[in-house]
């Protein structure tokens, strides 16, 4: 008989347990390594959906505690000396670490108890959100470091691998790895629209939600999703439109910006135009409800929410950020328009609703980009070659 391999342990860490770009990474490669040759674990901060489908799909789970969002040098250094004992003790052979945030602590911490192999997975670098610029240089020099202390760094696109390629000392550690996803099962369009009917409570009655056009997105309600200038697009519309402008804005989503978009859709007097949700479990699933998915982000990395409209067949109107464009070729299977230009955003709804021949089939060209260049099974091969480099 030969001898059992023993197998290799990895453990996977994200700053937050929410569910966005970051957390479907994590939950993505966790699930789909190979069980006969890997040991996962994933270590988080806080509570949230990713540690509720890591229990459904059993995979060890280890709570960090002080580690979160918020910045706070107490619980830093809290979180650093959590990290440091957990890698001691448990002794891992690679950790994969994702956020700028816990690339910096994590690489560190990976250091000093002797990791043999640190992995930082960049998903969109923070020196690109909008901030001042004296925040951006230290966001910079910190993502330098991270990148000095860890030994590969995974960007996920172009755009990103430019930005940082010619950094030094550190230009051979970058490997430029999309994001992929898996077959997905969708409702139809009715049966998606009923849905998500019942989770808008302000829905007057006097809305035709049957015959008009229905723009969508699903996104995490913070200031980086650029949601402002999508809901001010609407209200230019309405305005220059008039009873010609027929549609309305969904937006799928939870965040800390919910008040303040409430107020913003009502100071517009949009409040027959533009529903706000919640957060929706699996909101994939409806994305055939709409006939436009907008991306209005300021910053992003590579966006699984386009790769799933794609898949969707959904018209895209996304805004030039991160790696958008390696997803959508202009005119050609959707719309780009550059970021924080709500006038951008109403004039390319606005070419949607005056040349629907022409876009008649851009859904089906980006189904097909999604479907040959971006899968999950793709990802996670390019993935465990890192690993195993």
């Amino acid at each position: 008989m030969g001898k059992n391999l023993k197998k290799i342990k990895i453990f996977y860490i994200v700053t937050k347990s929410n569910w966005g770009g970051a957390q479907v990474y994590v939950y993505n490669l966790a699930t789909n390594l190979p069980k006969d040759k890997y040991d996962v674990a994933v270590l988080y901060g806080g509570e949230g959906l990713l540690t509720e489908k890591l229990d459904a799909s059993g995979i060890k789970k280890i709570k960090v505690e002080n580690l979160g969002r918020d910045i706070s040098f107490l619980d830093e250094i809290k979180a650093f000396k959590n990290l440091i004992n957990i890698f001691s003790k448990e002794k891992p052979d690679i950790i994969h670490l994702n956020s700028s945030k816990i690339g910096g602590l994590g690489s560190l911490a990976g250091r000093i108890a002797g990791v043999k192999k640190i992995i930082f997975t960049a998903h969109g670098f923070a020196f690109n959100e909008d901030r001042p610029y004296w925040q951006r240089l230290i966001i910079k020099f910190i993502s330098f470091m991270t990148v000095v202390m860890s030994h590969e760094t995974i960007v996920i696109s172009k755009k990103e691998l430019e930005q940082v390629s010619r950094w030094p000392l550190v230009s051979k550690k970058f490997t430029l790895i999309y994001n992929g996803i898996s077959k997905i099962e969708f409702l139809n369009q009715d049966d998606a629209r009923k849905f998500l009917l019942k989770k808008i409570d302000s829905a007057p009655s006097t809305v035709n939600f049957e015959d008009c056009i229905w723009v969508g997105t699903i996104s995490e309600l913070t200031k980086n999703k650029g949601l402002k200038y999508a809901i001010e697009a609407i209200g230019r519309l309405k305005k220059s439109l008039g009873d010609d402008w027929d549609g309305v804005f969904i937006i799928i989503g939870s965040g800390e910006d919910r008040g303040y978009l409430e107020n913003l859709i009502e100071k517009e007097n949009l409040e027959k135009n533009v529903f706000l949700t919640g957060f929706i479990e699996d909101a994939k699933i409806y994305l055939k409800a709409f006939d436009i998915f907008l991306l209005s982000s300021v910053k992003e990395g590579f966006p699984f929410t386009l790769l799933e409209a794609g898949q969707a067949e959904n018209t895209i109107i996304s805004t030039r950020v991160g790696g958008t464009e390696e997803i959508i070729d202009n005119l050609k299977n959707g719309v780009i328009v550059r970021a924080k230009t709500e006038k951008e955003i109403a004039n390319a709804i606005r070419f949607y609703l005056e040349n629907k021949n022409e876009v008649a089939d851009f859904g089906k060209k980006i189904k097909i980009k999604v479907m040959e260049e971006f899968s999950l099974e793709k990802m996670a091969w390019e993935t465990l070659a890192v690993y195993e480099g």
